[in-house]
């Protein structure tokens, strides 16, 4: 996958030059058997939410039937069997980023709580009146609102790098808005809306050269190819369960040691705690000082069953199948009267969006949706990105493992219908 190799692989399991068996893969997933409206489905929005394989279902059921209490405060053999399952996941996650010990990996609920975590328990201590976070255009909401509210409370300025007509990154522009004001870095491995992959290693770079550390939100990188977050460099890595052919709900963040133990609790209650009077509470040791609560156990169980999934079929093997059909949906849509990609940036992952002439995106997701066609609509909580494309939204197509180039088919198919109605 030309430039699309996040990171090195030092997980994977299968043989990179091995093509995926994608009708085997298909029958890991029960609901893709099903119809919609009449016909067979073809699940294109797998950026918003991938579907669970059998195996974490069954993993999840596994947890649910057999080891459900809660965890670490039981002495009694299911607690304890649980707390094994719950921190074994952990495990499985340290090993899936290649972190370098448990103690840097956070279960939350999914990206969008791990950078409010990271704005609120380091930005708030970090930001003072006149400095500056540095984010780019292509962000997701959720990487630009948590750090409006915590530089609103400081006086501190949010900053956005431009994007390219291409949807690239502008990174001279991003190293010229690197100043001495400049206190935190936050932005996108994989841009949800165009796809775009940004030049992570080199804006890490780019950042501690001033001393600046930087968060990834990895919601969109970590299921189309490798992520090694020590290669990688960066301080604070993000992603959500439910991306990865994970259940919703669970989610990681992944931080550097030395930071997330001068961190002060985000949340109070539960297993962040180690003893409380009246007067004082002394907080646990970390990943639990940021746990507050019971945890989403069976969610961190089916995640770690999601990652086993991934990496048995090999990383490496999933972003050569993927970018195989990011190349043919290109070719194909782009022959289509009166289509126009939006992100045409060189390094992709297997995200298209378009817009058609006199077609708003929204009748195009209905008409799709009456051939069975699954594809997100709208502005995909990413609206500067939009604004910046002068659109109120796009028609955006996304591709996973267990999509083929049938799928690809049945998607110009669709979009040509769509061409025949409007005329």
């Amino acid at each position: 996958m030309s430039g699309a190799v996040l990171a090195r692989n030092t997980t994977g399991t299968a043989d990179a030059a091995t093509p995926l068996d994608i009708a085997r893969i298909r029958a890991d997933f029960p609901i893709l058997a099903r119809q919609v409206n009449g016909r067979p489905l073809v699940y294109l929005d797998s950026a918003a939410s991938a579907q669970c394989p059998t195996a974490v279902l069954q993993a999840v059921d596994h947890y649910r039937t057999t080891l459900h209490a809660n965890v670490h405060r039981g002495v009694h053999s299911l607690s304890q069997w649980a707390t094994e399952a719950y921190e074994g996941s952990r495990e499985r996650v340290r090993r899936f980023l290649n972190a370098r010990s448990t103690r840097e990996i956070i279960f939350v609920r999914g990206t969008t709580e791990a950078i409010n975590l990271v704005a609120n328990s380091f930005g708030r201590g970090h930001l003072g009146s006149g400095d500056e976070v540095l984010i780019t255009y292509l962000e997701h909401h959720a990487n630009i609102v948590p750090w409006q509210l915590v530089c609103a409370a400081a006086g501190a300025r949010l900053r956005a790098a431009p994007v390219l007509d291409d949807g690239e990154l502008d990174l001279d522009a991003f190293e010229a808005l690197l100043t001495p004001r400049t206190r935190m870095v936050a932005v996108a491995h994989v841009s949800n809306a165009l796809g775009t992959i940004l030049p992570v290693q080199r804006i890490v770079q780019l950042a501690h050269a001033r001393g600046v550390p930087v968060l990834l939100d990895g919601a969109q990188a970590v299921a189309h190819a490798p992520v090694d977050v020590q290669a990688l460099d960066c301080d604070f890595y993000a992603f959500s369960g439910h991306k990865i052919y994970g259940p919703t709900g669970i989610g990681v963040l992944y931080g550097r040691e030395a930071l997330l133990a001068a961190m002060p609790p985000w949340q109070g209650g539960g297993d962040m705690i180690l003893s409380v009077s009246i007067e004082k509470t002394t907080f646990n040791e970390l990943p639990w000082k940021f746990e507050a609560g019971t945890p989403d156990i069976s969610g961190a169980i089916g995640l770690a069953a999601a990652l086993d999934y991934v990496d048995l079929l090999g990383r490496e093997r999933i972003a050569a199948h993927e970018h195989a059909l990011l190349e043919l949906a290109n070719a194909r849509l782009a022959a289509l009267p009166g289509l126009r990609l939006i992100g045409t940036a060189p390094d992709k992952a297997a995200v298209v969006s378009f817009t058609m002439d006199g077609v708003h995106p929204h009748d195009i997701g209905t008409i799709l949706d009456s051939e069975g066609i699954a594809i997100r609509t709208g502005h995909h909580c990413a609206m500067p990105i939009m604004e910046r494309f002068g659109l109120p939204a796009t028609a955006r197509a996304s591709f996973a493992l267990y999509n083929s180039a049938a799928d690809v088919e049945r998607l110009a198919a669709g979009l040509r219908k769509v061409r025949d109605v409007f005329g």
